[in-house]
Parts: structure tokens; C-alpha cells; sequence
């Protein structure tokens, strides 16, 4: 195992959450106010889509706040990214969800996973 490889490892989380496209998240990022003093800012939405693999994966968070669509992109492996919470498990047939940027209320919904 090379140098590199051996750093991606010892970076990568454990604990990174099982994410799929199309699963309602809440995302627990950690900001920064001064370099010792942090709070957590909770971003909910819908994957919309999953990129890359092993140390450089992302993914793609949307949802609609007063009338304005809003993505955030997060690195699974980041240690600002403090937790991930899974609300939902969607089910969807595509790999990107990108055709919800074009609808709103109903229309912008992902169907649930029946238990």
C-alpha cells in the first residue's frame, strides 16, 4: 500500500452513514465562529445525488426554504460534517434527482419506502 492510499484510509470515517439518492437527511455541520468556538447548524433536505468514491465522496443536499431552492454539497469523510440523520428512506429509480430542480410543492416529492 503506497503513501497516499495509506493517509485516504486513516482520514476516511468508520461511522459514515449508509446514504442512498433519494432518502429525506438531516445533515449536522459544524460552523466555525472563532478557531476554538464551533455550533451545529442542522441542514434538512433530499439527496438529490451521491459523486465519486472512497475519500473524495459527496453528496447532494436540496431543499426548498421560502420559495428558493437550495444545494448544499457535503463530503461524506469531512470533520466539519459532525452526523448525518437518516428521516426518511426514499425510493427512486435514477441515479441523480436532478428534475426536482423543476417542480414544486407535490410535484417535488420523493415516494417513502413501505415497511
Amino acid at each position: 500500500m503506497n503513501a497516499l492510499e495509506q493517509i485516504s484510509k486513516s482520514s476516511m470515517k468508520e461511522d459514515a452513514p449508509e446514504i442512498n439518492v433519494g432518502d429525506t437527511v438531516k445533515v449536522h455541520v459544524r460552523i466555525y465562529e472563532t478557531a476554538d468556538k464551533y455550533r451545529i447548524q442542522v441542514f434538512e433536505g433530499t439527496v438529490i445525488a451521491k459523486k465519486h468514491g472512497g475519500i473524495s465522496e459527496t453528496f447532494t443536499v436540496r431543499r426548498v426554504a421560502h420559495g428558493v431552492g437550495i444545494e448544499r454539497v457535503f463530503p461524506v469523510h469531512c470533520p466539519t460534517v459532525d452526523k448525518v440523520e437518516i428521516v426518511r428512506r426514499g425510493v427512486v429509480r435514477r441515479a441523480k434527482l436532478y428534475y426536482l430542480r423543476g417542480r414544486v410543492g407535490k410535484a417535488a416529492k420523493v415516494k417513502g419506502l413501505v415497511r
